[in-house]
């Protein structure tokens, strides 16, 4: 008998007939004859719905009081996905985060889990029941508060369970038929992908993919655990993400000729700082990213022009998430006379485009390629950032899905027949 985890989100539970349609996927596989566990999202925009009304009864609520709001999602839909698989002859156990046991660290909105003793839900498996496991949040031994563990945090939850309970998979069930080579929503003609390495998925995760979170796959490929990505609406195959013996190895250690391009993967949710007028000697990058760090800004890409021979001086761009740039712009605006730059300029009407392949590493004209498809597209480019398998450039806004056709259409990414997203989020 194999334990397979399976975790399902908000579009996949968004309704009363979509909570039975997964029960059924579920019952389905116990009767296969597999253990089942279940990591489960909050119903369809619940979440956003609470946090909308948080803020309508409060401009700044309490990070613990929200939270404990939060979780309300996740426990409403494990209740009902309990009964609904209950209501076809099989026993389920419903349990929240801390139940599950769940142990996050104690920084609420975006904990991380730092143990998982899952005694209760071993014990539901051992009774033959299927367990019901509210994803997205967890529990702190010290203050002994509910937390929750931030976006993508179900996905967080189910590859857990998965670590500590020793499964043979996890899947991860969304509104698509798997990983594709871009977002079927910008490019309909993108391919579903077969199999990708874990280092592959890191990179499109990172780079914008949503079908993925990057925390999850970051825990997975630090526990070795197999995702297997597909949709909660029909039985297809999915994406597999698999953990390699090696480069240019499958999981297994056989050689595998990886191709030259997994995909290409696109963000619109980062903003651009450009410090202007920075003295051109030792430090100043280092001054000026320990004041970015200290306001809690997640930088992305770097770049440092050349300093202008007649003053001195030089400027230093760096890209971060939009929801961090205010911090940033008023940590670095207080410290503007110990730095000595001459100004700020804020931009936050751009676009990341990241070309993703393991195969990059051993074939030579990727760049040269991306570069003449941008530039036939009469896309500008603004900044570079390359890693041994990805490549990524920042462009204008309103620019960044031509250029995403553009490339996907460059590297013989389309496919024959249009992509289908059957409930429209892509997640």
């Amino acid at each position: 008998m194999s334990l397979i985890v399976q975790k399902y989100g908000g579009s996949s539970v968004a309704d009363a007939e979509s909570i039975k349609r997964v029960a059924k996927r579920i019952v389905q596989t116990r009767k296969a004859g597999n253990d089942v566990v279940v990591a489960v999202s909050a119903m369809g925009d619940t979440t956003d719905e609470l946090l909308d009304l948080a803020h309508e009864v409060a401009p700044l609520p309490s990070p613990r009081e929200l939270d404990m709001l939060l979780t309300a999602g996740e426990r409403i839909s494990m209740a009902l996905l309990a009964m609904a698989i209950e209501s076809l002859g099989q026993e389920a156990r419903s349990f929240t985060g801390s139940q599950a046991g769940m142990i996050t660290d104690a920084q609420h909105g975006a904990a991380r889990i730092v143990d998982v003793t899952h005694k209760r839900v071993q014990e539901a498996l051992d009774d033959g029941a299927i367990a019901i496991v509210a994803g997205f949040q967890g529990f702190n031994r010290v203050t002994g508060d509910i937390t929750t563990l931030g976006r993508g945090g179900s996905d967080t939850t189910a590859v857990a369970l998965a670590a500590a309970l020793g499964a043979e998979v996890c899947e991860i069930y969304t509104d698509v038929d798997g990983v594709f080579t871009a977002d079927p929503r910008v490019v309909p003609r993108a391919q579903k992908i077969e199999r990708v390495t874990s280092e592959e998925m890191l990179e499109l995760a990172a780079s914008g993919a949503k079908v993925l979170y990057i925390r999850a796959v970051e825990y997975a490929r630090r526990h070795g655990v197999t995702l297997h990505v597909r949709s909660s609406f029909n039985n297809s195959e999915g994406t597999i993400v698999f953990n390699p013996a090696a480069p240019g190895q499958d999981e297994n250690g056989d050689p595998v000729e990886e191709p030259i391009i997994a995909g290409v993967a696109h963000d619109l949710s980062e903003a651009k700082i450009t410090v202007v007028g920075v003295p051109d000697i030792p430090g100043k990058a280092a001054q000026i990213f320990n004041i970015v760090a200290k306001s809690g800004a997640n930088i992305d890409m770097i770049v440092q022009n050349v300093s202008a021979a007649a003053t001195g001086l030089t400027d230093i761009s760096f890209t971060l998430p939009k929801s961090d740039a205010q911090a940033a712009l008023t940590a670095l605006t207080s410290e503007r006379d110990a730095v000595g730059f001459t100004a700020l300029q804020h931009d936050d009407q751009i676009g990341k485009l990241s070309l993703i392949g393991a195969g990059m590493r051993t074939n030579v004209g990727v760049s040269a390629a991306l570069f003449t498809a941008l530039y036939e597209a009469g896309i500008n480019i603004e900044m570079i950032s390359t890693s041994e398998i990805r490549i990524s450039v920042v462009t204008r806004a309103d620019t960044i899905q031509e250029a995403v056709r553009a490339v996907h259409t460059a590297f013989g990414l389309d496919g024959e027949a249009e992509a289908i997203v059957h409930a429209g989020t892509g997640r």
